[in-house]
C-alpha cells in the first residue's frame, strides 16, 4: 500500500505545513539561518532551502523518493522503525515519517542535524535526530536498535565499511537498504583487513569536514558489488536483491535490499 499524505507535485511543489503561511521576509530569514545544500518547493512555488550549486542540487528534491517508496512497498513502514544513516537535509526523513515509520535520523555534521529538524517540523512531522560519526564507537554506541535501517549515499564516505557493515547489522532487526557507490572489479587494487579477512577496494580521495558532500576523512573505501552483497549475507541477510545498477558522474552505484527472511 502507497498511502502517502502529501506528495510532490508535477510543477515540482509540495504542500509544506508550517511554510506555506510564511511570509517572503520570513521564508528568506529561514532560508538564511542555516547552510542549505538543496531546497523543496513549498504549495507557491517558493524555495524552502537553497540549491548547493548550479549543477549540485539545484532542482526541487521530490517527496517521496522513489527509492522510499519501494522501500514501503516492500517492508510497509507503518509502525517500523527506521534508523536513517546520513539523514542531510530531512528530506527522506520526511518521506519515511509520511509513510508511518518512527524514524531516528543520524548525521555526522551538526548543521545537517538541525536542517532536518527544521525541515521535519516545516512538513509538520516528528522524528529523533541526533549527531553521530558511525566511524566513532561513542558515537555509534547512541545508536539503537530499529526494525529497517535506510543507508543512502554514506557507504562510500566511509573508511571502514566493512566493519561498519557488521555493527549495524547487529542494530538492524528485519531489512536495510543500501544505495552506495561501489568499485568496479578493475578498480578494486588496495587491500585492507577486517577480522583476519582481506577485502579489496577503490582509494577514493575525500575532502574532509568542511566540505558539505564529502566524508568526514581524508579518503574512503569503496567495496566491490560482489564483496558488499558477500557481506550483508554473512552479516544475517541471505535475501539480497541488487535492485538498481546506475552509472553517476563518480563512478558505478547500487541499490540493495537486504533482509533476514
Amino acid at each position: 500500500m502507497d498511502a502517502f499524505p502529501i506528495r510532490t507535485d508535477s510543477d515540482g511543489r509540495t504542500q509544506t505545513k508550517y511554510v506555506d503561511d510564511l511570509s517572503e521576509a520570513d521564508l528568506s530569514r529561514l532560508n538564511d539561518l542555516l547552510p542549505w545544500q538543496c531546497f523543496t518547493l513549498d504549495s507557491h512555488g517558493r524555495r524552502f532551502g537553497k540549491q548547493a550549486s548550479s549543477k549540485k542540487r539545484n532542482l526541487p528534491q521530490a517527496i517521496p523518493d522513489h527509492r522510499i517508496t519501494e522501500l514501503n512497498r516492500r517492508f510497509p513502514l507503518g509502525g517500523l522503525s527506521v534508523l536513517e544513516v546520513g539523514c542531510f537535509e530531512g528530506v527522506h526523513t520526511i518521506a519515511l515519517a509520511g509513510y508511518g515509520a518512527k524514524v531516528v535520523g543520524i548525521d555526522s555534521r551538526i548543521e545537517n542535524v538541525a536542517k532536518t529538524m527544521v525541515r521535519t517540523w516545516s512538513f509538520g512531522f516528528e522524528a529523533t535526530v541526533f549527531k553521530c560519526d558511525v566511524e566513532q564507537e561513542v558515537d555509534f554506541a547512541k545508536v539503537p536498535e530499529v526494525d529497517i535501517t535506510h543507508h543512502m549515499g554514506v557507504l562510500y564516505h566511509l573508511v571502514d565499511p566493512v566493519t561498519h557493515l557488521q555493527k549495524l547489522a547487529m542494530r538492524t532487526r528485519k531489512a536495510i537498504m543500501l544505495d552506495t557507490h561501489y568499485a568496479r572489479e578493475e578498480e578494486a587494487v588496495k587491500s585492507y583487513e577486517v577480522g583476519g579477512v582481506s577485502y579489496r577496494y577503490k582509494h577514493y580521495r575525500e575532502g574532509g569536514r568542511e566540505e558539505a558532500f564529502a566524508g568526514m576523512y581524508d579518503h574512503a573505501k569503496w567495496l566491490p558489488l560482489d564483496t558488499l552483497v558477500s557481506i550483508l549475507k554473512a552479516v544475517g541477510f541471505p535475501n539480497v536483491d541488487v535492485a538498481e545498477l546506475r552509472d553517476e558522474r563518480n563512478g558505478a552505484r547500487a541499490l540493495i535490499f537486504a533482509d533476514r527472511g
